[in-house]
Formats: structure tokens, C-alpha cells, sequence
């Protein structure tokens, strides 16, 4: 066996081993800790732990060394919070950008509320959980310390389910999201939805009392799944986007409202539902711009329904293929930007070019949110503070909200 020491954290969460072989990937190994492993294409898949870090401690989940849910629960919670931090401020780092840390909000254990499962009939019955660490096997959960209780509780059922409907070549993904009306489920990948296999997924839907069941793009139940955004009620798609607790949805909410408290018309880039333009709109005009027709949908029934709040319009356009220009930015005093883990580089570089005068960037992927940063950064936008959220504890996923603002005429960049 090759001896290794672990100088650092990966950013997906893997320590970083050198030896004398030169460097590898060891998962839930801790900076500074001695391990042994044979590494096999620049990755030790068994490290054995030899002298331990004094940050270590013992992981709280029976299913944790399978399952691929969560992969820092090996270290204790003050080192998680600070690497997280560090994260993010080398990713700026790298860009040559750096900003005051407004704090980590860290969402506490059992307040997952939204989660993509993952579903496979065998020969014994069926197994449902997340995907084992880089690979395709599902490892079959019967607790989870991330999830809600309620949706844990729903395993069981959601497991027969799959056994019902899933072909024995096929795997189903599962979303599930516990909301006040109880679960909403959506489930893809399953058999073609004939009557006879209709009436065994309503009977189990009325089972598990849950709200509402579409299998496939096709409803089976109808109980409205309502979600509070702000003063309104909005009933998301099957399947919709959702932050992944309430607490950190609040956390981003609360920066976000900071950030564009004196602003009377923004611009919501990335909109979704409306988790930012319905509370935006107690005290602002709003233009929500989503890609899909269908959110957009849901965020107006929402505004529609909501008394007291200033004008929402809606506009489903495609912001990676085409981006709000500059000149269409012009009429706005404040962005809202929430892009997906890829970011938003074509439509930073019409940010960077437009007069408007503050930002909320809320981004997800670190590395990818210093790239478009640097791309702001260089049109003149300054940044002037990040608050950090980590909605996904125990992973290696953290979120972040950052303000920009401009104070001088904008620079061209090209």
C-alpha cells in the first residue's frame, strides 16, 4: 500500500493526496490527515485513514460511505462552514477579485424540502436513493438527515412506486417537494401510463395522501401543491425548481432585498416561479424573464392572485442564446440575476455594459460566478460584499449572493 498525506479540500469536496506517485483524489479524507491506498487513475477509492485530523468526526448517517448524497459529514461543522468560505474567496482569488464575506447561513439538518431521487425495479423489489459516489449504482435509502421527515417518511411508498411502474431496464427519476398542501411528486422515466397502471398509482397516491402525482408529464392527482412566495400562492409544474430549504430560499431572499431596497423597477433575470420577483413586488415593479413558459405561467397566476403588490410582467426568453441587451437594461435601476450552475456569461458581458446601477448576483457554482464576476469587474461594476448560503449541508454545494454597483458611466468591454 502507497502512503499519502492530504494537503487540502478539492472544490468538489475529495482531499487532495500527494505521495510518491505524485498527487490523487481520496473521498472523505480531511487536510493534513496520513492515509494508504493504491490510487487507480488519479484516484485512491478506499483510503485508509492512518493518522486522523483532530476536525474529524463521526458521520451521523448508517448509509453515508455508499451513499453519494453527502460527502463532508466526516468533518465537523465549523471546518465544513470555513472551507466553504474559503471556496468561494479562492474562486474570487483567482479572478483577481475580492469582497467582504457578510456571514455563512448554514440550513440545518432535516430541511431538505426539494430532492431528485432516483428509482430502479430489481428482481427483489426496487431500490430508491441517491447515486453512490461517481458511479450509477442507487444506494436504497431507508433514513436521510438532509431530507424532511416527511419525505423520508414517503420512502416506502415512493419505493412501490417504482416497483409499480418502472421497467426492470429503466431508471426513474423522482422529484419530490414537501410544501404546506403536503408532497408533490414527479416522476419520469416510468412505463407508458395505461389505465389499468393509472388506477394502482392513484389508489397509492391517495395511500400516501399526497398532493399532487405526475407520472410522465401526466397528472393523476389534482390537489393544488401551493408554495408561499412572499404575499402569493404559486402552484410550481411537475417537477419545478425550487431552493432546496426554506431557510436558505429566506437567506437568499433577505441579501437579495438588501441589496435592491431603494430600487422602484427591476429586472429579474432567470426568474422561475418568482422566489425573488413576488417578494420583490411588495415594494417594486418587476419584469420576470425565465426561459420556460411554464414557471413564468405560475409566477403570474401567483401575482394575479396576490393583492397589494406593484405590476409583475412576464417574458419567456432564452437569456443564454439571447441575452437582454444593454439598451434593454437601460429602463431598470436594479438586476436580479440567478443563473443556472453554468452561469451567465453571455448575458454579464450586456450587464457589464449597461448604466444600471446595482446588482444581485446569485449564483451557485463558485468558479463559474468569479468567471462572470471578472467580466463585470472589468465593465466597471465593484464588488462590494458576498453573503454566502449553504442550503446543501454536509455536500460540497454552497450558494452565493453578491452585490455589485456602478458608479460611473458603464466601460465597453468587449
Amino acid at each position: 500500500m502507497s502512503l499519502w498525506r492530504v494537503e487540502r479540500l478539492g472544490r468538489r469536496g475529495d482531499g487532495v493526496a500527494i505521495g510518491a506517485d505524485g498527487r490523487a483524489l481520496a473521498p472523505l479524507t480531511l487536510p493534513g490527515e496520513e492515509i494508504e491506498g493504491e490510487a487507480q487513475d488519479g484516484r485512491i477509492a478506499a483510503p485508509r485513514i492512518l493518522t486522523p485530523s483532530p476536525r474529524r468526526v463521526r458521520p451521523i448517517c448508517a448509509h453515508y460511505r455508499a451513499c453519494g448524497g453527502c460527502s463532508l459529514m466526516h468533518a465537523d461543522d465549523g471546518f465544513a462552514t470555513e472551507w466553504k468560505r474559503q471556496v468561494v474567496e479562492t474562486a474570487l482569488a483567482a479572478q483577481g477579485l475580492a469582497a467582504p464575506v457578510q456571514g455563512v447561513h448554514v440550513s440545518p439538518p432535516l430541511s431538505r424540502r426539494r430532492a431528485v431521487l432516483s428509482g430502479r425495479r430489481t428482481k427483489k423489489g426496487a431500490l430508491l436513493g441517491f447515486h453512490a459516489r461517481a458511479s450509477d449504482v442507487i444506494t436504497d435509502l431507508a433514513q436521510c438527515h438532509v431530507l424532511r421527515p416527511e419525505i423520508t417518511a414517503a420512502l416506502p411508498l415512493l419505493r412501490q412506486m417504482v416497483m409499480t411502474g418502472a421497467s426492470r431496464s429503466a431508471e426513474l427519476s423522482i422529484t419530490v417537494i414537501s410544501g404546506p398542501a403536503g408532497l408533490d411528486v414527479a416522476i419520469s422515466g416510468g412505463k407508458a401510463l395505461e389505465p389499468a397502471l393509472f388506477q394502482d398509482l392513484a389508489r397509492l397516491a391517495e395511500t400516501g395522501d399526497l398532493a399532487r402525482l405526475d407520472w410522465n408529464g401526466q397528472a393523476i392527482t389534482r390537489r393544488p401543491p401551493t408554495l408561499p412566495m412572499g404575499r402569493a400562492r404559486v402552484i410550481p409544474p411537475p417537477g419545478a425548481f425550487l431552493q432546496a430549504t426554506a431557510e436558505g430560499e429566506a437567506a437568499l431572499l433577505a441579501a437579495v432585498r438588501d441589496i435592491t431596497r431603494d430600487a422602484t423597477r427591476i429586472v429579474d433575470l432567470f426568474a422561475g416561479c418568482g422566489t425573488f420577483s413576488l417578494p420583490l413586488a411588495e415594494r417594486a415593479e418587476v419584469l420576470a424573464i425565465e426561459g420556460l413558459a411554464a414557471p413564468l405561467a405560475a409566477l403570474d397566476a401567483g401575482w394575479r392572485g396576490a393583492p397589494g403588490l406593484h405590476r409583475i410582467a412576464t417574458q419567456t426568453r432564452d437569456l443564454a442564446r439571447r441575452p437582454l441587451l444593454a439598451d434593454e437594461l437601460a429602463d431598470f435601476d436594479a438586476i436580479v440575476i440567478d443563473p443556472p450552475r453554468a452561469g451567465a456569461e453571455a448575458q454579464a458581458r450586456e450587464i457589464a455594459r449597461s448604466t444600471v446601477r446595482k446588482l444581485a448576483f446569485v449564483a451557485c457554482d463558485p468558479v463559474n460566478f468569479a468567471r462572470d464576476a471578472r467580466i463585470l469587474a472589468d465593465g466597471g461594476y465593484i464588488l462590494s460584499r458576498v453573503f454566502i448560503v449553504d442550503q446543501f449541508r454536509w455536500s460540497p454545494h454552497v450558494e452565493t449572493v453578491a452585490e455589485f454597483a456602478k458608479n460611473w458611466p458603464a466601460v465597453r468591454v468587449s
